[in-house]
């Protein structure tokens, strides 16, 4: 059984404010998202992917050489043709002797990115493989999408042995075209209500289900529950209706702080779960892609996360906490600005 044995964030200092965007427009649609993250005009998918990728290493001794996988989802790569992972691989001195590829599942390619790891380490192809969810999340001006849309980037160390075991993963896929940006297109569309249900509902409402049932269990076998977080409405609603309380969904549900970080997002909210997680605690994880499709995963912190902790404290590795807490707030011109909406 695969697990996690490390794991590691990173969000960008800089924050607008979704008044401010209401401001500039004169339209309120903020849909629960206060703040925003901002990447710096340096910064895209593929650094950030490097930030939280350093920080997941850094939390444990390990031989790189025995990283022989490494997967980015994203929807945001910087490059139509080239990959982002060979510029991760080459900057974190990971091995050539790899397997490596770009993902694209909407919101979900992060989560895929953990089961393809997952799959290969218990296959025993590979000894541990890395796995990040990463995105400078795109939008148009006067568009709900503005108004949610962040970034950030979270990766995890998948093996054999380490803090978290991966008890079950689920996957729900269907042809629901809810959201789609076509080639050459700079920004994506959207359905408006039709993103809602059928589309993230169904999805996530499904493969949460099928991974319960499957293993037996139910939303008070939970300590946290963590869904995709396009929004504070949608994340909260399919908790609701799943059965879990707001104190299960309150450490992982970051959508208010930082916004939608599309394919970090859930993944984000994972890390800071597992941050206020302790021994015996279970935590359930379930993506959302757009596109469409759900991953599940049903997780078990172990013993080992209190010495992961004491190592991670010592070497002065951010938790996910203290990324969202430091920021740095822009007016809209300078958002603008670093998020190439003209350029000076």
């Amino acid at each position: 059984m695969a697990s996690i044995v490390s794991y590691g964030s990173y969000i960008p200092r800089f924050r607008v404010e979704g008044g401010e965007i209401s401001r500039v427009w004169g339209r309120d649609l903020r849909v629960g998202v206060m703040t925003k993250a901002i990447p710096g005009p340096d910064e895209d998918t593929i650094t950030m992917a490097t930030e939280s990728a350093r920080n997941c290493l850094r939390s444990v001794d390990l031989d790189l050489g025995k990283v022989r996988a490494l997967y980015i989802g994203s929807e945001s790569h910087p490059y139509a043709v080239k990959p982002s992972g060979t510029v991760v691989a080459e900057a974190l001195g990971i091995t050539p002797d790899l397997y490596m590829a770009d993902l694209e599942f909407a919101c979900k390619a992060g989560s895929t990115a953990i089961i393809i790891c997952s799959s290969q380490v218990d296959s025993g192809l590979i000894e541990y493989g890395l796995a990040i969810g990463a995105d400078k999340a795109q939008s148009s001006t006067v568009d709900e999408l503005e108004f949610a849309t962040g970034s950030g980037a979270a990766s995890f160390l998948i093996g054999k042995k380490g803090i978290v075991d991966i008890e079950s993963m689920k996957s729900y896929t269907t042809d629901t075209p809810d959201f789609w940006r076509r080639d050459v297109q700079k920004y994506p569309s959207h359905g408006g209500r039709f993103t809602g249900e059928p589309a993230y509902f169904r999805h996530v409402t499904e493969c949460a289900e099928l991974l319960m049932s499957t293993m037996g269990t139910e939303a008070k076998d939970f300590k946290y529950a963590v869904f995709h977080q396009p929004n504070l409405k949608f994340p909260s609603s399919v908790g609701k209706k799943l059965g879990f309380k707001e104190e299960q969904l309150r450490p992982g549900l970051l959508v208010p702080e930082i916004g939608n970080a599309y394919a970090a997002s859930s993944l984000l909210g994972l890390t800071a779960a597992l941050d206020a997680s302790e021994p015996g605690d279970r935590v359930l994880l379930v993506s959302y892609g757009s596109g469409a499709g759900s991953d599940a995963f049903q997780l078990y912190v172990n013993d080992e996360i209190v010495k992961f902790r004491e190592v991670k404290n010592s070497r002065g590795i951010r938790n996910t906490s203290s990324y969202i807490e430091e920021k740095e707030v822009l007016d809209y011109s300078i958002y603008a600005k670093y998020s190439g909406r003209y350029r000076i």
